[in-house]
């Protein structure tokens, strides 16, 4: 039971409600320990070679979770691939195929990558998925039927003029005013030559933009913002002009040659905590997302990558955020007696505001389901430091840009990417709209690259490490925290080797 002021609450509430009656105490919802990977890598040594594939590529899983790249990868690469069931065989090139990439092994990426070749069956999303890595191996060993995403128009050049479209008026004003103020910001913090004009995206249509930037010579356009402006535009051929959009349009792909796209995807976050969940071990998960249209997209991110990795979704709960959260967790948790039935349910995936956000773990401690892990994005967590009001967070499993949790992600502010803009940043903002700075930051800079591609691959941004989709689409990948007494902090796994990162 956590030690926590929610728990000491939802204990005051079951002593009030059973009062004069006689009862025993609540079983702890057991947990199977984490095992041993070097444990499973001995087994698999007396094992026959079918079982000491399978026994292999779990040691591989835990390792990779725990952070010990290079000793899964170990693991990965002497696993007999050929042993193993169809279902495991995509689960080992899966996971060797990240690996490999993240350090930078393209032979081992084809490798993997090969079971494109055979048919196996799997999701779309881990096809796709493995056909980018195979791609981006036979790019970096200079192989026929790599795919490069290039603008030959500014290769080599360096960026000099670039021209953002945002609006200064509407809906969208206050967003597009907090990104450019902290572009000008970071271009003044960072010096160097490059020409940032601004355009009212407002007052203009798309090919009247892209008319007046071209006649101020500029070399990019970054915008627009709106999402329906940006679904114009990937729908087209091409563009006018080397376009950084700060948004995801919503078709399935972005098929304008010279459009990218790039923004704080909740999409994005949810497919992350699918991925984290099954690398944690979890196999049967609950869901709990709001019932708008924001609910709704995120909730099938995450439910369609869950599906993808192989997971099951127990219960997914559509939740009103100004009714009660007790109806919301009860459903989530199948509550009956008031107690949580958690046999086919071993974690919980939350989408929600802080205010939601802070009621759903006192209330899993009061229907006696403390222990069961909460994967969250980003949105619970409102990037100031409320130790008192998010103690209801305690043991929450989240993730967030780097620069709204410094000490968890990189170790402290001087750390963190582009430091110097952030300390002149902290201070005069508003905390809710911090992530919108960090973005409009990580824009200049991918905009900064957009002469040489290559370079957007792996970029540690303020928004995360940015990497580049075949069709554009830039993708995020950010550092996880838990809280511990109302306070981000980074999540401490066993055994883990830092000099492995």
């Amino acid at each position: 039971m956590k030690q926590s002021l929610r728990g000491l609450l939802a204990a005051a509430l079951v002593a009030f409600l059973v009062a004069g009656c006689a009862m025993q105490s609540p079983s702890v919802v057991d947990r199977v320990p984490v095992e041993d990977p070097g444990q499973l890598l001995n087994q698999a040594e007396q094992q026959a070679p079918e079982q000491a594939a399978k026994t292999r590529l779990e040691a591989a899983n835990i390792l990779a979770r725990q952070g010990e790249r290079k000793r899964a990868f170990e693991a990965a690469d002497g696993i007999d691939e050929s042993l193993l069931s169809e279902p495991d065989r995509v689960r080992w090139a899966l996971l060797f195929s990240e690996l490999a990439r993240a350090l930078d092994e393209p032979r081992a990426v084809l490798r993997a990558t090969q079971v494109l070749d055979d048919e196996l069956p799997m999701q779309a999303s881990q096809q796709e998925r493995l056909a980018e890595r195979q791609r981006w191996a036979r790019e970096a060993l200079g192989q026929p039927g790599a795919v490069t995403v290039a603008l030959p128009e500014l290769e080599g050049q360096a960026i000099r003029r670039i021209v953002v479209a945002l609006p200064e008026s509407g809906p969208l004003s206050s967003v597009a005013n907090t990104i450019a103020t902290a572009m000008r910001q970071h271009h003044d913090v960072k010096g160097g030559n490059t020409e940032l004009s601004f355009l009212d995206a407002s007052r203009y249509s798309l090919d009247e933009l892209y008319d007046r930037a071209q006649q101020m010579n500029a070399q990019l356009m970054i915008g627009p913002l709106d999402k329906s402006q940006v679904t114009q535009l990937e729908q087209r051929d091409s563009v006018p002009l080397p376009t950084l959009a700060l948004n995801y349009g919503s078709g399935d792909n972005n098929q304008a040659q010279r459009l990218f796209q790039y923004g704080l995807s909740a999409e994005d976050e949810a497919r992350q905590a699918a991925r984290r969940a099954w690398q944690d071990g979890h196999r049967q998960m609950s869901m709990m997302v709001p019932d708008n249209d924001w609910g709704r997209r995120v909730g099938e991110a995450f439910w369609n990558e869950w599906h993808s990795q192989g997971g099951e979704v127990a219960n997914a709960v559509r939740y009103n955020p100004d009714s009660s959260v007790s109806s919301a967790v009860q459903t989530a948790l199948n509550v009956s007696g008031e107690r949580a039935r958690l046999s086919n349910i071993d974690a919980l995936f939350l989408l929600a505001l802080p205010e939601y956000a802070r009621q759903v773990p006192p209330t899993m401690d009061y229907y006696y389901a403390p222990d069961l892990p909460i994967y969250a994005t980003s949105h619970l967590h409102e990037g100031r430091l409320q130790t008192r009001l998010d103690q209801d967070l305690n043991d929450v499993m989240f993730m967030d840009i780097p620069w709204q949790i410094p000490d968890a992600a990189v170790g402290g502010e001087e750390a963190l990417p582009f430091a110097s803009t952030y300390q002149s940043l902290r201070d005069e903002s508003d905390a809710s709209m911090f992530r919108l700075m960090a973005m409009g930051v990580d824009a200049y800079e991918l905009a900064l690259r957009f002469s040489n591609l290559n370079e957007l691959n792996g970029l540690n941004g303020s928004t995360g490490m940015l990497y580049l989709n075949d069709d554009g689409r830039i993708y995020r990948e950010l550092p996880w925290a838990k809280f511990q007494n109302g306070v981000p902090s980074p999540i401490l796994i066993p055994n883990r080797n830092v000099s492995d990162e």
